[in-house]
């Protein structure tokens, strides 16, 4: 039985290498699924009760859904070694769920690992300017904790957060995007789509643009469909480009689920596009697209997005979701491979960080 040290070990050599070649990702994988069902209980039940045990690849290992996190403790420890718990999204506060973290070592090596690849390729040392949950109102938003960790180990000596409750600090924002080009210093401001809607309406009104200096991007987390109103990836970017005074090519779109410990990023050769854009995820992290009985679908065909995370190692490595996508490759004629996400099943609960800030349009409204 492997033990929790060692899979540690095994799963941070493949984070700092960034390097996990199928096989290793397979043995890698088979040895979490075993430690998982030893250790986490109700996991267990839900692969008894689908008589999938013994699994021999990495696509039969038992999924569960995204929802679970709010009816179980899904965890490989017991509550008083919980360092760090996430609380995962839902259209309601009392439907909730923890992903809960027995250390955030694997999480944040996973985070910065993939941040410095897919944002920093040119290893800039940016001013961060969040338009997302403040870690300190808000400690248990996964991309508050996200952003913080990228600000203090990535930024300069600056960080601004512009999201208090639901209020939108439009004029402190605009206050700092000026005194960091005074400075010189190219800004990353990451966002929810929703929270640049907020900041991009509140700019058309004022009249006003913005310029970035040069170097600047944004990350962009998702979340284009909201409860009253649906935003195209091509008009925002479009008017974020103009109105922020960069190329659409530097705005890149981040996916990931508190569920998960790792996230994915629009492929670096497909930004020259605003649609479709094709996301790539680091040497640890699987996409598999299936059907509705759970089945994997070759590349080309939309169905449901399992994720496969080895850095969930204190929860569960397979989950399935609601939103939907498909795999693309040289087989489907794509010059780029990875993940093409589509959106979410048709009558799926709306989820996501995004919803935290669409209030601000109700507000402003």
């Amino acid at each position: 039985m492997p033990d929790a040290a060692a899979l540690d070990a095994r799963i941070l050599t493949a984070i700092e290498t960034y390097a996990l070649d199928a096989d290793a990702f397979r043995a890698l994988a088979l040895d979490l699924f075993v430690y998982q069902v030893a250790h986490n209980a109700p996991y267990a039940a839900f692969v008894r009760a689908r008589g999938a045990d013994a699994p021999a690849r990495v696509e039969d290992i038992p999924a569960v859904p995204a929802a679970a996190f709010k009816v179980a403790r899904l965890a490989t420890f017991p509550p008083h070694e919980t360092v760090a718990w996430f609380e995962t999204s839902g259209t309601t506060r009392d439907r909730s769920g923890r992903h809960e973290l027995p250390t955030t070592r694997l999480y944040e090596a996973a985070l910065l690992a993939s941040f410095d690849r897919m944002m920093l390729a040119d290893g800039a040392r940016l001013r961060y300017l969040n338009l997302v949950a403040d870690p300190r109102d808000h400690p248990h938003s996964s991309l508050g904790f996200m952003m913080a960790t990228v600000a203090r180990e990535r930024g300069d000596e600056h960080c601004g957060w512009y999201l208090q409750g639901d209020e939108l600090d439009v004029e402190r924002f605009v206050r700092d995007v000026a005194r960091a080009s005074d400075d010189g210093a190219a800004v990353c401001i990451a966002t929810t789509a929703f929270a640049l809607v907020a900041l991009l309406d509140a700019l058309r009104e004022r009249a006003r643009d913005l310029a970035l200096a040069p170097g600047s991007r944004v990350m962009e987390t998702g979340g284009f469909k909201g409860r009253t109103r649906t935003v195209e990836r091509s008009a925002l970017y479009g008017e974020a480009a103009a109105r922020l005074g960069i190329p659409a090519s530097a705005i890149v779109a981040e996916y990931g689920m508190t569920e998960l410990s790792s996230q994915y990023y629009d492929d670096s050769a497909s930004r020259g596009r605003i649609e479709p854009r094709v996301k790539v995820a680091p040497p640890w992290l699987r996409a598999v697209v299936v059907d509705g009985e759970g089945r994997p679908l070759p590349d080309g065909v939309v169905g449901a997005i399992r994720h496969i995370d080895l850095a969930n190692r204190g929860s569960v490595i397979a989950i399935d979701t609601e939103d939907v996508g498909a795999l693309v490759g040289p087989s489907t004629g794509s010059e780029h491979a990875g993940l093409v996400l589509l959106g979410r099943e048709q009558g799926a609960e709306l989820r996501g960080c995004s919803l935290d800030a669409e209030t601000l349009l109700a507000r402003r409204g």
